[in-house]
C-alpha cells in the first residue's frame, strides 16, 4: 500500500473509531503528522484526498475538520464515474437506476403534495417548451428529483441523482437516433419519446396509482437501457459529448 493510502486509511480509523468525531478539528499537521508515525508530505496528501471524498473540510485560517458525514453528502463523490461511464459501466449504473426508480416512484404516487404534483406539472409544460437541450435536460433532472425528494431520504434522492448525472443525460439526449413511427408518420426524437414518458409518470402521479407510477418509470429507464444495450452491440455505448 502506497505511504499516502496509509496515511489516509489511519485517519479514517480515527474517524470511525471516534477518536475524531463529526465536526472536529485535526490537530495541527506537526502533531498529527508525528502521532501517526507519517512524513508531512504524506499527511497533506492524505488530507487533500480526505477533502475531496468531502470527509475532511478545510476551513482557510481556521484549520481542517472533520465534515458532517452526511452519507448523502459522501456519496457525491460517486457522480464523476456516472459522468464518465461508457458501455458496460454505464448499463450497470442504469440497471441500478432500474431497481430504485420504480420503487420510489410508487411511494412518491402517496406522498407528494399537491403543490408538489403542481410544481411537477409546471416543469412539464416547461420543458415541452424548452428552446434547446440544456434546457430540457435541467427541467427533467428538475422533474426526477422532485418525485425522489417527496420520499424524503436524501441519501435515496442523492444516489439516484448520481446514477443520471447531467452530463450523461445530455449524451443520452444526443446520441440516441430518432425513433421511426408506423406508417409513415414523422419520427420520434429521444427528447420528444422522454417527454412522452414523464408525462406518463405524472398522470400515475397524479392518479395515486403506485403500480402504475412504479411501470411508467421502469419503462422510462428500460428505454434508454434499450437504446444503451444497442449501442455496445455496435460498439458506441454512450457516445461522447
Amino acid at each position: 500500500m502506497a505511504v499516502t493510502d496509509q496515511a489516509i486509511e489511519k485517519i479514517k480509523e480515527m474517524i470511525v473509531g471516534g477518536v475524531l468525531r463529526p465536526g472536529a478539528r485535526l490537530p495541527n499537521e506537526a502533531d498529527l503528522s508525528e502521532q501517526l508515525g507519517l512524513s508531512r508530505s504524506s499527511l497533506r496528501e492524505a488530507v487533500r484526498a480526505l477533502t475531496a471524498m468531502r470527509i475532511l473540510v478545510t476551513k482557510q485560517g481556521d484549520g481542517t475538520f472533520v465534515s458532517g458525514l452526511e452519507p448523502h453528502l459522501l456519496l457525491e463523490a460517486m457522480a464523476f464515474a456516472a459522468d464518465v461511464s461508457h458501455g458496460a459501466s454505464a448499463q450497470q449504473l442504469l440497471q441500478v437506476r432500474r431497481l430504485l426508480e420504480p420503487p420510489v416512484a410508487a411511494l412518491a404516487a402517496g406522498l407528494l403534495t399537491g403543490d408538489q404534483l403542481g410544481a411537477l406539472r409546471a416543469l412539464l409544460d416547461r420543458s415541452a417548451e424548452a428552446e434547446d437541450i440544456e434546457e430540457f435536460i435541467e427541467l427533467d433532472i428538475e422533474f426526477h428529483r422532485t418525485i425522489a425528494d417527496a420520499v424524503g431520504n436524501p441519501v435515496l434522492s442523492t444516489l439516484l441523482g448520481i446514477l443520471s448525472t447531467h452530463t450523461q443525460r445530455l449524451r443520452i439526449i444526443r446520441g440516441r437516433a430518432p425513433r421511426p413511427a408506423a406508417g409513415g408518420a414523422p419520427s420520434t426524437t429521444a427528447r420528444e419519446q422522454a417527454h412522452r414518458e414523464h408525462e406518463a409518470i405524472w398522470r400515475a402521479l397524479t392518479a395515486r396509482d403506485a403500480l402504475l407510477a412504479a411501470s411508467a418509470s421502469a419503462v422510462h429507464v428500460a428505454a434508454v437501457e434499450e437504446w444503451l444495450a444497442g449501442g455496445a452491440a455496435d460498439g458506441s455505448g454512450l457516445l461522447d459529448p
